[in-house]
């Protein structure tokens, strides 16, 4: 059987992400790869969560039904869409195409230059494998709401343009409500403010914009954001309870300790 490395395979499209992710999250059939580290590939380049499916918040019972076309709460989600309609081709057009990114090792670019360790495959392996497992239990986890209400996202109802056109096509068949970039945006800026505990407010802040981002993308309504991050601390809640998540952590954090006391011995 071939093995993959899970630092090095590269999802070249979000929404290949989504897709797959979304098939698995019905059970798909097929059989999972094994990596040379023990942790198992959902398909080739999406890493394996800490969480079985049965043990992933529920987010068609946790959250809300999304607002109803006609509600005070929809027409808020309109009038905000409305107003990041009016940014394309800015400095936060090109953030926000940026965080639509999700592949390793680009997506860890969306906390650079926040905490004093730069974070990459070669550096924090620990780290980097922390997020990449979490990413897949943060995105998981709004499956069932995804599939249950198959919400229209914005640029199906406005006809404006979005930012990552190439993904278009492949996202009007997946549900808007909730957002899973969102979740992983909020997900890991709750890991990372745990690591880097002196750079919280800074982290929460571009977790906050990473969710955003979707937003000022035309993908995402507001309520689909702000019911991912709801979803993403679910997640992030229930792997406190997973010791082997807790030990990656435990590990990512000695790790980081470690460059921060012994600069000299960064690779």
């Amino acid at each position: 059987m071939k093995r993959f490395n899970p630092l090095k395979i590269k999802i070249r499209h979000s929404w290949i992400l989504i897709v797959l992710i979304s098939l698995w999250s019905i059970k798909c059939a097929g059989p999972k790869t094994s990596l040379s580290s023990g942790i198992e590939e959902i398909r080739p380049g999406v890493v394996a969560g800490y969480l079985e499916f049965k043990e992933l918040p529920n987010s068609v019972v946790l959250l809300p039904s999304p607002p109803e076309a006609g509600s005070a709460a929809f027409e808020l989600d309109e009038e905000i869409s409305k107003q990041t309609l009016e940014l394309p081709d800015s400095a936060r057009w090109a953030q926000a195409r940026q965080d639509a990114i999700l592949y390793f090792p680009e997506a860890l670019d969306a906390f650079t230059g926040i905490p004093d360790v730069s974070i990459s495959e070669e550096q924090t392996p620990n780290l980097v494998i922390l997020l990449r497992r979490t990413l897949s239990d943060a995105v998981l986890s709004t499956y069932a709401a995804k599939n249950h209400y198959q919400r229209k996202r914005p640029f199906m109802v406005n006809g404006k343009p979005t930012c990552t056109p190439e993904e278009e096509e492949h996202l009007m068949k997946d549900g808007s409500y909730p957002s899973g970039h969102a979740a992983i945006g909020w997900a890991w800026a709750l890991i990372l403010s745990e690591i880097f505990p002196e750079k919280t407010n800074h982290i929460i802040q571009r977790g906050r914009e990473f969710g955003e981002s979707r937003v000022v993308c035309n993908i995402h309504w507001q309520s689909d954001v702000n019911e991912g991050r709801f979803m993403g601390a679910a997640t992030l809640a229930r792997l406190h309870a997973n010791p082997v998540f807790l030990a990656d952590l435990k590990a990512a954090k000695e790790e980081v300790m470690k460059m921060k006391t012994n600069p000299s011995e960064i690779r």
